[in-house]
């Protein structure tokens, strides 16, 4: 290790505890990159990005400072050193390359292993453009820095800081770490994950006029995690570019969750400059790069278009555009949320241990007042519910404790053969005492409620009418409502007009899937029932049974009273 490093450590351990310690160095020598959260960006992405955020060799670069909160095999710190190096060379570069270059380059790294080979690749691309053994190592030591960039202490502030920050869930951190996490970083919200606090302190270590360059999944731009992030940017930033990179090659491997690029400048706030989806080509993000940084913008031409006011709070980023944000605007000012029209949106039940808890129905060797029918994704494929026959064991009553496995010795004997699988979850031993709850409370009543149910992920709206009879498992969300007429209201939701309100708040994920998830199916509009016309309410009634979607189309149109304008969003104008 080097002196820097030593000497960074010393600082770190003198005021961190050492179970904190101990949960970096366990990420520190972690082998899967899954753990890592390691995702390797393309050559052609990491170039676009450094040229979206300033850092061309035509720059005296060695007069600026670039970070890298996670520089991993080096996409992004290797191209950097090449770049600065270039530019240092090209203004002269006759000075000592350790104190014109020294200050210029922070790059941190938590993985052992990789932090080392790193270091080897970045000497020898050093000796490579002509700089001489000791300087390179010394640059090296002076430029990288193996820690957790979250808690390591950084000195300055910086003109750029670009890079793909690491994709790593709350459940993969260990407990002392990320409550050291949660008490330095006001975005560690909720169930923020990782690269959250990343963009955080990333932002917060720009000087006034530098600008931020990463790529990372978009869940935070509209997941109720993001709202403290979103609001950070709205009040201090300006979100100058996005650029959606759904279902294009930008890594090395295939990811799930949908990535974005974003450049956000540490200025006043202004409008942001949007492209969708362009080719991983050279060419093509040269030519893209020249439109999205041309200022002004005469006119929203060709793949770039400009919008205002997008961070806005704390509330979602809607990057849709102008025709169809106008649209839910007027629908958001005009019409009620659905929870406040009479609906109610859930999720169905997570037993965290489906083998054990659920089996076929009339198999399930329980009282008979222990179990419920039980509808799942598979049980709707066809748009119509044809149960399979499943079933779930209940463990609580009515009024909402568990009940006594005294009292019910067949569930006892059920449960007390499966104890070792039940009594091993996360939340049983946390409550040994509860050991055989269901993560989630059931509530029978709700099996004998009429409802609508819908699948989280999905391409389309599948929304399923079932009719009081079963209780939906934890991948079905599910509406019912004391005022609304079921069958209408499932023709709103088959709708082009709720598929508008998913696509524009929820983030997508690989093939272009959305996410028909409670937060975002609580963002959709209708009218009161009571506002309905009967007219209105027997076509959308008959439009939903038939499962005629131009026909629901057409009738929630009326519903919401489009104007000609407002219906070419949809491609045009339906009678």
């Amino acid at each position: 290790m080097t002196l820097v490093s030593n000497l960074t450590q010393k600082s770190i351990e003198s005021i961190l505890s050492s179970s904190v310690i101990a949960s970096t160095e366990s990420l520190a020598g972690h082998g899967e990159i899954e753990a890592r959260g390691a995702i390797f960006t393309r050559s052609e992405v990491v170039d676009f990005i450094l040229d979206l955020v300033g850092y061309t060799k035509d720059q005296l670069l060695h007069k600026k400072r670039i970070l890298e909160p996670s520089f991993g095999d080096g996409d992004f710190l290797l191209p950097i050193v090449d770049r600065l190096l270039t530019s240092w060379q090209v203004s002269g570069g006759e000075g000592d390359a350790l104190d014109d270059l020294g200050d210029a380059i922070r790059a941190v790294e938590i993985h052992r292993e990789t932090f080392y080979s790193t270091y080897a690749a970045v000497v020898a691309l050093l000796r490579q453009k002509g700089v001489v053994a000791q300087t390179a190592t010394a640059l090296s030591d002076r430029w990288l820095l193996r820690g957790d960039f979250l808690l390591a202490p950084l000195e300055g502030q910086f003109d750029f800081v670009v890079g793909n920050p690491p994709y790593v869930r709350q459940e993969l951190i260990q407990a002392p770490l990320l409550a050291e996490y949660r008490g330095r970083y006001q975005t560690m919200y909720d169930r923020a994950d990782l690269y959250i606090p990343f963009i955080e302190r990333s932002l917060l270590a720009l000087l006034k006029g530098g600008s931020l360059g990463f790529i990372c999944a978009d869940r935070w731009m509209k997941n109720r995690y993001g709202g403290p992030l979103r609001s950070l940017v709205a009040e201090q930033f300006h979100l100058k570019i996005y650029v959606d990179m759904v279902d294009t090659p930008a890594f090395h491997s295939d990811v799930i969750a949908y990535p974005a690029i974003t450049i956000i400048s540490r200025e006043a706030p202004g409008p942001t400059r949007i492209a969708h989806r362009p080719a991983i080509d050279r060419a093509v993000l040269a030519t893209l790069t020249d439109a999205l940084c041309e200022y002004p913008l005469q006119e929203n031409i060709g793949s770039v278009r400009e919008l205002d006011r997008v961070p806005n709070g704390e509330e979602p980023w809607l990057l849709e555009s102008l025709d169809q944000m106008a649209l839910i605007r007027r629908l958001e000012q005009q019409f009620p949320s659905l929870e406040e029209a009479g609906c109610k949106v859930g999720i169905g039940v997570a037993t965290g241990a489906d083998k054990a808890f659920i089996g076929n129905f009339e198999s399930l060797d329980v009282e008979p007042d222990r179990k419920i029918p039980l509808v799942t994704t598979r049980d709707i494929v066809s748009g119509e519910v044809e149960w399979r026959g499943l079933g779930v064991i209940n463990p609580f009553h009515e009024g909402g404790g568990l009940v006594d496995l005294q009292e019910y010795p067949r569930l006892r004997r059920y449960l007390g053969a499966r104890q070792d699988v039940i009594a091993g979850r996360h939340c049983a031993r946390k409550s040994p005492a509860n050991w055989y709850r269901t993560i989630d409370r059931i509530t029978p009543a709700l099996a004998k409620t009429p409802k609508l149910l819908i699948p989280d992920i999905k391409g389309e709206a599948h929304i399923v009418l079932e009719g009081g009879e079963l209780y939906p498992h934890h991948n079905l969300y599910y509406v019912t409502s004391n005022t609304w007429n079921l069958r209408a209201l499932q023709a709103v939701m088959l709708s082009n007009v709720t598929r508008l309100f998913v696509a524009t708040y929820s983030t997508r994920m690989r093939g272009g899937f959305l996410r028909f998830q409670a937060q975002y199916l609580r963002r959709i509009r209708i009218p009161l029932w009571t506002d309905v016309t009967e007219t209105l309410r027997l076509e959308l009634m008959e439009a939903a049974t038939r499962r005629d979607l131009h026909a629901c189309n057409c009738a929630v149109h009326k519903l919401y009273g489009l104007s000609r304008e407002e219906l070419s969003i949809f491609g045009g104008n339906e009678e």
